[in-house]
């Protein structure tokens, strides 16, 4: 197991579910079942992973998670403060808490997706996402912060995720929205993969939010996929159908200074690694020993 090493038990390594089954293509690993995808999880040397919507009840989850000792680091929350209003978002967030906190889960992974791109069959990602007005800026940060106040009744972090296709997606969006939210109640859920393809730059919004961040994606990009996106104009499902996106050490991202920048600031909490791709193409298991043998050997037991 990788926490066998010397690097401090502060943080835990999970693997997401979204390359076993795609939530938004549900087509997409369907005979992937519960079981096999957390028993891969144990094979492949991870502690645990995050909640996907093909996820039953705590009851059931929670024992197929005791059968195999892993531990749920938190579930996406798709937030819609702007076209509900914060009143019945909230209701929304809560039930979500209230699942997470029967899952002993400590982050709730928010994304405000009014006007999101992300599940268009025609929208070009690159280039078409959403923008949010000063008003509903506004309305986003005071339901923002009401989430905090709601998790943390519950024992948990808002964790939220700048995200490809959003209203919050570059580290401009992002800067706008640590500033105008309170410290205490919304934290940052950092995302390599989604700042690297959307900014470039992966490492100035580690280094200038590292004290807000809660929780962490690993998602690595092969850079000359992106570029072939690109050229293409490509939806976001249509890129990572192309393989846009993939495990670390697969890709083109380097991880080490994004691991010694959360270590040296003594991150504590989850590291998830994340890749939307098509696992007939990808066989998930094969991925996720690839990402941890990545990490063993090029992050930890190269401290």
């Amino acid at each position: 197991m990788i926490m066998s090493s010397n690097v401090k038990e502060d943080i835990k390594w999970g693997i997401a579910p979204i390359g076993w089954r795609n939530d938004d293509i549900p087509s997409i690993g369907k005979d992937n079942n519960l079981q096999q995808l957390l028993s891969d999880i144990v094979v492949a040397g991870f502690q645990g992973t995050e909640v996907g919507g093909f996820f039953p009840g705590p009851e059931k989850l929670n024992y197929e998670l005791k059968l195999r000792n892993l531990q749920i680091a938190g579930q996406w929350f798709s937030s819609f403060i702007i076209r509900d209003g914060i009143e019945k978002a909230s209701e929304a967030f809560e039930k979500h808490c209230q699942y997470l906190h029967a899952l002993n889960a400590p982050i709730a992974v928010v994304s405000e997706q009014t006007y999101t791109i992300q599940q268009s069959d025609t929208a070009n990602i690159f280039t078409d996402k959403a923008h949010f007005t000063d008003k509903e800026w506004d309305e986003v940060c005071k339901g923002l912060n009401h989430y905090g106040e709601i998790a943390a009744k519950y024992g948990i972090k808002v964790a939220y995720h700048h995200h490809m296709g959003t209203g919050i997606q570059t580290k401009e969006e992002t800067d706008r929205l640590m500033a105008n939210t309170d410290p205490k109640l919304v934290g940052l859920l950092y995302d390599t993969g989604h700042i690297a393809v959307s900014d470039g730059d992966y490492m100035s919004l580690l280094n200038d939010h590292i004290d807000r961040i809660v929780h962490v994606h690993f998602k690595d990009v092969r850079r000359d996929k992106e570029k072939e996106c690109r050229e293409k104009g490509l939806t976001f499902q249509g890129s990572f159908l192309n393989g846009m996106f993939t495990v670390p050490g697969d890709g083109d991202l380097d991880f080490k200074p994004v691991f010694d920048k959360l270590v040296a600031n003594n991150y504590k909490g989850w590291i998830v690694v994340e890749a939307e791709q098509d696992p007939d193409k990808a066989n998930p298991l094969e991925m996720a020993q690839i990402a941890h043998k990545y990490i063993q050997e090029h992050l930890i037991e190269g401290k």
